[in-house]
């Protein structure tokens, strides 16, 4: 069916809609699309001409010298290892605890389960607050670790009544009937529920990733080894120190310029950013199915 066809066919108040509907989407498009790509531009034109201002929507004295000069920053390799590391372990663990934890308070039988489920919900609303959580940190060795990324973020309190929600939504007669067969908790949960959660745990995944990706305040308040650096931190701290690195020595020739501030700024920024939006492709498929089942009780 040809395109001329089909808006013959459309109703007047389809047309309508239609005529006002793509302009309106067209426009929400690019207002988020112009930052990511005022970004990029930013980061191959004329690093004097992005200090005056003069980039807009195409890019002007080309070069790649920026990402050149970036990515042979001091501890940047270690610092990405630690941060992919982080995402991968972090969101994978968090996916799993609370989800085994909604899976239990889902069930009747469970000791005081209102009671339980009450003093968790409670925790997204109240916290002992930033020194008492650094004492308890301190006391449990976590300072300067690898776990001091995942440890404290395992249980997600709103993932896990999102994935709560989405469990109570399955029939019953699914593990009633592995339960006559024999099958215990565990078998249930690892066989039975969570193949069934795919939507919402690709949703929830996608949460718990992007925190662990954007998250630099962890790494100010409990570590201070370089080796454990994120990206994050890495890019808060050049930002801090950017007027230093403008004064060190620089190449110069043919569309490599001098890095400047702003192109500090810019290069380090896309490329902490660039990642994170790679993995939202796979899960797209997921995302919007997962919020519904999560949000709507069935």
């Amino acid at each position: 069916m040809t395109l001329i066809t089909k808006i013959k066919k459309m109703s007047r108040e389809e047309l309508i809609f239609h005529l006002i509907a793509y302009p309106v989407f067209a426009l929400v498009l690019l207002v988020c699309a112009y930052p990511f790509w005022y970004l990029f531009i930013c980061t191959i034109s004329d690093n004097k001409m992005v200090d005056l201002g003069q980039i807009f929507l195409l890019p002007k004295g080309i070069h790649y010298g920026n990402y050149i000069k970036v990515l042979k920053i001091d501890n940047l390799s270690n610092a990405a290892v630690v941060s992919v590391l982080r995402v991968i372990v972090g969101t994978g663990l968090q996916i799993l605890v609370s989800s085994y934890a909604a899976y239990f308070f889902t069930k009747q039988e469970m000791w005081h389960r209102k009671l339980w489920y009450r003093l968790v919900v409670a925790t997204m609303y109240f916290s002992a607050g930033m020194i008492p959580v650094y004492l308890n940190i301190k006391m449990l060795g976590m300072l300067n670790t690898f776990w001091v990324y995942v440890i404290p973020g395992m249980v997600g309190v709103y993932n896990m009544i999102l994935i709560k929600t989405s469990i109570e939504a399955l029939p019953a007669d699914l593990e009633e009937s592995a339960y006559l067969d024999g099958a215990g908790y565990l078998t249930r949960f690892f066989r039975i529920v969570l193949p069934l959660q795919k939507p919402i745990l690709a949703t929830v995944g996608l949460f718990g990733a992007v925190n662990h990706w954007n998250d630099f305040f962890t790494t100010k308040l409990y570590v201070t080894r370089p080796k454990l650096y994120t990206l994050q931190f890495l890019l808060y701290e050049l930002l801090n120190q950017v007027r230093a690195i403008m004064e060190q020595p620089q190449d110069s020739g043919p569309g490599y310029d001098s890095l400047t501030p702003m192109a500090t700024r810019m290069t380090m920024t896309a490329i902490v950013v660039v990642p994170i939006m790679l993995v939202y492709p796979f899960i797209q498929k997921y995302y919007v199915k997962g919020i519904m089942i999560g949000a709507v009780k069935g």
